[in-house]
């Protein structure tokens, strides 16, 4: 009987399967089809084995045959060649020498009606608001400009989004209002959906901007990092005073009025609080479900922005995140953690996977100006202005460079595991710490690939659960 084994010839073991330990399951990841295995550790030792080699050969299996003997091996080999066959493991990567991006189709609008804040947290991007400029509202007719440029250049799209930010945008919350009713009379006229989302400290919520947001069935992101301390150490009222106690009510009605659905708890983690994994729990107790905690947006000197000496401690918390998660789910009391939810079936669109954001191609960022931006973190920089609404792009060839920022154009990116996943990272992180948007940011790599290890650790889990 002819052995089935594995034919490994055009196989890169850095870029094409990545394998790993996560908590108490041994995970083995095809990355180009997406397929996800449990195995055991004779299968671990024999793929340490054959790594580096075109062919079998059992002079480089000497160290699992004299372990566990030929009879294992053969086994292991042979569901390793099954694997291959049925596509779900050594497959090649064939987007790769092929892909080309998409067109310049605008989609996304982050609109800053709002240069101002009502707040002076510590470790913003923004500055506390005018994004290092002055400070100031956007007016209703740079708002409706900006929604004619989105439908414009929106093409056959059948679906645009807008997401009011700032600084804080319920300091022009009639603004707002207006702008929402234009939209949707500008997107029932052209045959398109569009969809409001709108991020908020929670401060300014009121009986009146709640119901509003509520009927108009809009999407809200809420600025809460969690326990009191953690909080109010950084997301600080302009008198210095920590905001979390005038915040949390607020918050907690409106989310209740909504029926706890659509919106996101929004936190974010920095150096002095890599025990994040507490602030979770401390959100759920306040009865919040849908929660998302970011790293800190910082330039690497800032006292509070993650290092690569923070890693271990941060993929620590994301195991005991991912354990805690899997037992909400057992126990009848499961929420969603947003860099958990990973589809590695139906996944996202190989543009997706292989673009990411679409910084300054698909999604702009709006000045109060009406200045344009590649994205929300790099408003105020002369050097990344794009064009105006009432213009246009301007800079083409600044358009260009972020549309030609995809995965395989970046060369740490090109062979890593997280390919797909991550889409190469964030541009403004890149920017901030290499000044290249080919070039990511190492610590921003770390961070991702220990999240991704746990999102696929819980994948794996909560199958294996489900078929025991």
């Amino acid at each position: 009987m002819t052995k089935r084994i594995p034919d490994l010839r055009d196989v890169d073991w850095q870029a094409d399967i990545h394998w790993f330990t996560f908590n108490d399951l041994d995970l083995l990841l095809d990355v180009n089809s997406g397929a996800l295995h449990i195995i055991d550790q004779p299968t671990k030792d024999v793929l340490a084995d054959l790594a580096g080699c075109n062919r079998i050969e059992y002079s480089a299996l000497a160290r699992s045959t004299g372990c566990y003997g030929r009879e294992v091996v053969d086994e292991v080999l042979a569901d390793l060649a099954r694997c291959q066959e049925e596509g779900s493991l050594f497959t090649r990567d064939l987007a790769a020498g092929l892909y080309r991006p998409p067109e310049p189709v605008l989609q996304a609008l982050c609109l800053h009606v709002s240069h101002d804040c009502n707040m002076r947290c510590r470790y913003c991007f923004a500055g506390g608001g005018p994004f290092g400029g002055r400070r100031g509202l956007m007016s209703r007719a740079v708002g409706r400009a900006a929604l004619d440029l989105l439908f414009r250049l929106a093409g056959r799209r059948p679906r645009v989004e807008v997401d009011f930010f700032g600084g804080e945008p319920l300091l022009n919350f009639d603004t707002v209002r207006e702008l929402v009713a234009y939209g949707r009379a500008r997107a029932e006229a052209a045959g398109k959906e569009i969809r409001f989302t709108l991020t908020t400290n929670g401060l300014g919520l009121t009986p009146e901007i709640e119901e509003f947001l509520n009927r108009e069935r809009i999407s809200v992101i809420l600025s809460l990092d969690g326990r009191p301390n953690t909080h109010d150490r950084y997301r600080r009222l302009p008198d210095g005073e920590g905001s979390y106690a005038q915040v949390v009510p607020r918050l907690k009605a409106l989310t209740a009025a909504r029926g706890h659905e659509d919106y996101w708890i929004r936190g974010t983690y920095t150096r002095d609080n890599l025990d994040f994994s507490r602030d979770v729990e401390h959100l759920l107790s306040l009865g919040f479900r849908f929660i998302s905690l970011e790293p800190v947006v910082a330039p690497p000197q800032a006292p509070y922005s993650l290092r690569m000496e923070d890693i271990p401690t941060v993929r620590r918390e994301y195991s005991r995140l991912a354990d805690l998660y899997c037992s909400a789910r057992r126990e009848g009391r499961p929420f969603e953690f947003f860099h958990f939810n990973l589809d590695l079936g139906g996944g996202p669109c190989l543009t997706k996977r292989l673009y990411g954001c679409g910084a300054g191609v698909s999604y702009m960022a709006v000045t109060p100006d009406g200045e344009l931006y590649p994205c929300h973190q790099l408003v105020g920089r002369s050097e990344f202005r794009l064009g105006h609404v009432q213009r246009g792009i301007e800079r083409p060839d600044l358009q260009e460079e972020f549309r030609q920022a995809y995965v395989y154009r970046k060369p740490r990116c090109a062979r890593c595991w997280a390919r797909f996943y991550c889409s190469g990272g964030c541009h403004a992180a890149a920017l901030a710490s290499t000044g290249n948007l080919r070039e990511p940011d190492e610590v921003a790599c770390a961070l991702q690939q220990s999240r991704l290890e746990a999102s696929l650790y819980i994948l794996a889990k909560l199958k294996a659960n489900f078929s025991s």
